[in-house]
């Protein structure tokens, strides 16, 4: 820029503004950034709505780098390398120029976490049979018997009642509790749902069984496995999760957060439990887990002939780990009242515990690097670009690092129940956990694009950019509901979560990283991550982002959606093309 005058220097400024192509990061002479923006605002309105921001393979690295670097040991909802991830997305918010969107005027939304674990007395369930005798397990063995959060005695005493896969959905046609009184007992369900299901809404009634079980008085719910649930997973694989502890979020009374209360009690069993349950019972196991095993079939369920006791000691502690929040307000007088959200988790899982055959080298950290840094620095890449942009986005945008995703979900569930925004002016979620950045990626998958509007904005939005939208590559997964795009579902708004696709070899990079790396100390930056491909995800999002908050009318529902008619039934509804 050395050999430009001023005049020529404005000229060429002109005309890249003219051309949409002022890049983010220019730098001219004194006195050349005031000339810019006095040129932003003399440009007409569509002129600037062209704006195309840069995005760099360096941006996006140096944040990944920084929040999966191993002094921040894993990022683990509670300790200390999350708070300084979460100090680190707050100062890049702050040089943003962003308002703070937390509690109280800061960039935080403090969450208390209550951790429940147990005692050093393992419970213990015991089965009384149709005769009188009894015969007891610990837990660990043939059985897991689940934590109770806002119990730290648990001694239950009830009858049971098999109730087939104990799904109620009216919308489904399906009542597992019809013709059953199951009130203060505890019921027996098969694990899974029955075949022919499709994926998400497997899903949603799969995680729904306890709030079935609640609304028709049970007070606990025991799970046996499916001829295909113990093919997939065998209770040697089930039982290695015996000795996690529980984790909900705290309410203003002081209470963990438990959607279904009045379930005292869960528990997880093996054969041997299971036959001693199902003793002198109208119908065997065998003869149940046939019938389920074919597509379509639900067996009828029956009351058992036998009682179980399930005892249980926990003990408490709790914690503080922030959400963090940043609010771009809108440009448009009307629309800026509403507002989209891009969230990304910002936790992970910090270390794992020693193995007998680690080593003073063994690698124990969970650096989470595409697990979620590459979704934060993505989030942060189009903050940046958005917060650059000569016009803001019509409506305001809500970025969103949410905390213990790994735990549950419980810091997207705790925001979309406690928004710091008016909830009935959010409109639309988009979410960005896990982009797989070792490939050229040239399609992405938005989980949850069936369901509503957003499906058509995010293939538009990616079209120039020669990116296709490709339907769920494992739909088998239930992704949909294993995201916090989903908890914001819950709360009827439409949302999406956005991964790179399966074309250009990424089905095989998917495979390798589920297999190998998800979850494991190797998500580190030892991978051969593609930063260019994380550059081009960036702006991929930006354009989404931009399409949801500039759009004249915001993300629908389709009419008819099993999702939008049982979390939005009262919200409009537009045509599924």
């Amino acid at each position: 820029m050395g050999t430009l005058d001023r005049a020529a220097a404005a000229d060429t400024l002109a005309a890249q503004s003219q051309r949409g192509r002022l890049p983010l990061n220019f730098r001219l002479f004194p006195g050349a950034l005031a000339a810019a923006a006095l040129l932003a605002s003399a440009l007409p309105a569509q002129a600037q709505s062209t704006y195309e921001p840069v995005f760099t393979p360096e941006s996006v690295r140096a944040t990944v780098e920084f929040l999966a670097d191993d002094l921040l040991e894993g990022r683990d909802t509670g300790s200390r390398g999350h708070e300084i991830a979460a100090r680190y997305v707050a100062s890049r918010f702050a040089a943003l120029g962003l308002k703070p969107g937390g509690d109280n005027g800061s960039w935080y939304q403090r969450i208390t976490f209550q951790q429940t674990s147990r005692a050093d007395t393992p419970g213990t369930l015991t089965v009384a049979g149709p005769r009188g005798a009894s015969q007891s397990w610990k837990h660990g063995t043939d059985v897991i018997i689940g934590i109770s959060a806002n119990e730290r005695h648990l001694d239950i005493a009830a009858r049971l009642v098999f109730v087939g896969y104990g799904i109620a959905n009216a919308r489904l046609g399906m009542d597992d509790y019809a013709g059953l009184n199951v009130k203060g007992k505890i019921v027996v369900v098969l694990r899974g749902v029955p075949k022919g299901l499709s994926s998400e809404v497997a899903a949603y009634v799969n995680a729904t069984k306890a709030e079935a079980a609640q609304a028709h008085g049970a007070i606990g719910i025991v799970t046996i496995g499916t001829l295909q649930s113990m093919n997939e997973r065998p209770w040697s694989s089930t039982v290695g999760a015996a000795g996690r502890p529980g984790f909900n979020w705290v309410d203003e009374a002081g209470m963990a957060f438990d959607r279904t209360p009045a379930i005292r009690t869960t528990a997880s069993l093996n054969e041997p439990v299971v036959d001693a349950m199902f003793a002198d019972a109208p119908k065997t196991v065998a003869a149940v887990r046939a019938m389920a095993d074919k597509p379509g079939s639900r067996p009828r369920g029956f009351a058992l002939k036998t009682k179980v006791r399930i005892q249980s000691d926990s003990v408490a502690s709790r914690l503080s780990s922030p959400n963090v929040v940043a609010i771009l307000p809108g440009s448009d007088p009307a629309l800026k009242a509403e507002y989209v959200v891009l969230s990304a988790h910002l936790d992970h899982l910090g270390i794992s515990p020693p193995r007998l055959d680690d080593t003073a080298e063994t690698d124990r950290i969970n650096n989470g690097a595409l697990d979620n840094a590459a979704g934060i620095a993505t989030m942060l890449e189009v903050a940046r670009a958005a917060a650059s942009a000569p016009v803001p986005p019509r409506r305001s945008i809500v970025f969103l690092a949410t905390t213990a995703e790994e735990r549950g979900l419980l810091g997207a569930d705790y925001y979309a129940r406690h928004p710091t925004v008016p909830a009935r002016a959010i409109v639309g979620n988009v979410d960005l956990d896990m982009p797989l950045l070792l490939y050229r990626f040239t399609d992405v998958t938005a989980f949850g694009a069936d369901h509503s509007s957003l499906g058509p904005i995010v293939a538009k939005a990616v079209a120039p950019m020669n990116i296709a939208l490709s339907p769920d590559p494992f739909p088998q997964e239930g992704v949909f509901t294993r995201s916090d795009h989903y908890m914001f579902v819950r709360q009827g708004v439409p949302a999406v979560m956005l991964a790179t696709g399966f074309a250009n070899g990424g089905d095989k990079q998917w495979a390798h990283f589920f297999s190998d790396v998800y979850h494991r100390p190797g998500d580190d930056l030892t991978q051969p991550i593609d930063w260019l491909s994380g550059a081009r995800f960036a702006e991929a999002n930006y354009r989404i982002m931009r399409a949801m908050a500039d759009a004249d009318a915001p993300p629908r529902w389709y009419a008819g959606d099993f999702f939008g008619d049982i979390f939005a039934a009262r919200a409009v509804k537009v045509v599924r093309p």
